[in-house]
This record gives C-alpha cells, structure tokens and sequence, in this order.
C-alpha cells in the first residue's frame, strides 16, 4: 500500500514535517510511506495554467495518482489553513484520481481546530473520503520533539502507529473487489 504525506508547512523546524517524517519511520513493513517535499515549489494555482499544467504541478498529480491514500499535517495560521497547502489542494480540485481518496489528517496542535476543520471542509468539498479514525490530534506543541524523540516516545509513536494502522484498513476495505 502506497500512502503520501503533505505537510502543510515550509518551515525547516515544522512539527507537522517531523511528525510525518516520524510517520514515515513507524509506518508497518507493508505501507510504503513517502513524505512529498515540493509543496513549497509549487506554483500559485492559477486555472488558466490546468490544460498544460507546470512541471512541479505534474509531479504532485502523479504522486497522487500512485498513492492508494494521502497523510496531511498541517499547521495553522490566523485561523485557517496554510497557503501552501492550501495551494496544493487547488492544484488538485480538478485532478480526477483524487476523488474518493482516502485521507487522513494529523493534527500537532489540538488548539489548531479551526484549520483542522477548514482542512477537512476543502477535502470533503473535494470529494476526499476523510478517514476519521486515522485523523487525530496529538498534543506536540510545546514538547520539543525532534521526529526521533516522537519515534522513541510511547505514547506518540502508539498514537501514530494506531493512526496509521486505521488508515491502512480503512484503504484495504475501500478498495474495489
């Protein structure tokens, strides 16, 4: 099973990044996991540019086409969602192989509830099959937690390791036939 990740921050120090990198280090031997890292080189959306679209914009298409489910963890701004992630869902309202996605949304802030739902009301806007027992908040902020230290801690990595076992059956039994 093929999962991508997106974090929604482009910061070097994103405890949204590090708790998808640590995804990526818990996820089982059967779960290919891969953190997409060009959702700052994306361009800005801009429709007139969807018949032909940039390269970078390409390459998340088809990152997304592969995956059988994506991982969002993204940080919040004055109340809502990031521009950057933002800007990548753009990109893929129009993109047909994300419909009926599965997705699972991380939350490193139980405080961010209002871009946890603005995030979920886009996905659901664009038909995403939000799993919901894969979609939790984990209280990081403040713990100064390096994407090891969440790895080495019990509590977070059981948390992630539940989050990812969820989103695993949830993508098995959503799968045709």
């Amino acid at each position: 099973m093929r999962v991508l990740a997106l974090s929604g921050s482009l910061r070097a120090a994103s405890i949204n990044s590090a708790l998808l990198r640590a995804a990526v280090r818990l996820a089982p031997a059967d779960m290919e996991l891969r953190l997409w890292s060009g959702i700052g080189d994306l361009p800005l959306f801009n429709p007139d540019h969807e018949p032909h679209v940039p390269e970078r914009v390409a390459a998340l298409h088809a990152a997304v086409a592969a995956a059988d489910a994506l991982l969002i963890a993204s940080p919040e701004y004055a109340h809502g969602v990031t521009g950057s992630i933002k800007n990548a869902l753009d990109w893929l309202v129009g993109d047909a192989t994300f419909v009926s996605k599965p997705v699972a949304v991380l939350n490193a802030s139980p405080r961010a509830q209002h871009a946890d739902a603005a995030l979920r009301e886009t996905l659901r806007t664009m038909s995403a099959v939000i799993v919901e027992a894969a979609s939790i908040s984990i209280p990081l902020l403040g713990a100064n937690l390096t994407d090891a230290g969440m790895v080495a801690s019990a509590s977070v990595s059981g948390a992630i390791r539940g989050a990812l076992a969820d989103l695993q059956r949830a993508v098995l039994a959503h799968r045709p036939g």
